[in-house]
């Protein structure tokens, strides 16, 4: 990614923010630190997601801070993290939801998909271990009969 689409990013993302506040001064911000100990991670992953473009605080002096926004889309980050989605897809999805909230059918849209694919995924994956499992009680019990005729 270039510096410039960087720039862009952020300065889309601080419109963001600032219309998702009114504009008003007691918006709660947080630190960097306030975030690591909240979501149990380090810096450097937080630095990673903003590199990808899946966090863009803004600064103050020279700080990072993060809004409730960011908090949120966080929490939406390692949500679909633990789910096996990809962070081109988590970006995929964040960027759907647009400047105020018009995306958010599009975004519930792709969520609709992107859980009905991966449960028919796991259902397969499921119905396999089923005939796995029936197969090795087979092998098992088999092995059991075959030892008990070799103790007698």
């Amino acid at each position: 990614m270039s510096a410039v689409q960087t720039k862009r990013q952020h300065q889309t993302a601080a419109r963001n923010v600032e219309d998702l506040s009114g504009g008003a001064p007691s918006e709660a911000l947080f630190g960097i630190t306030e975030l690591c100990r909240d979501f149990d991670l380090s810096p450097r992953a937080i630095r990673f997601y903003e590199d990808k473009g899946l966090l863009m605080p803004r600064r103050v002096n020279g700080t990072r801070v993060y809004t409730q926004r960011d908090r949120v889309r966080l929490t939406l980050i390692l949500r679909a993290k633990r789910l096996g989605s990809s962070l081109a897809e988590i970006k995929q999805f964040l960027d759907l939801y647009g400047d105020h909230g018009e995306g958010r059918a599009k975004q519930l849209q792709f969520l609709l998909d992107r859980t009905s694919n991966e449960i028919a995924v796991l259902e397969e994956k499921r119905a396999h271990i089923d005939v796995t499992l029936a197969e090795l009680r087979i092998i098992n019990a088999s092995v059991r009969q075959q030892l008990a005729g070799i103790e007698k």
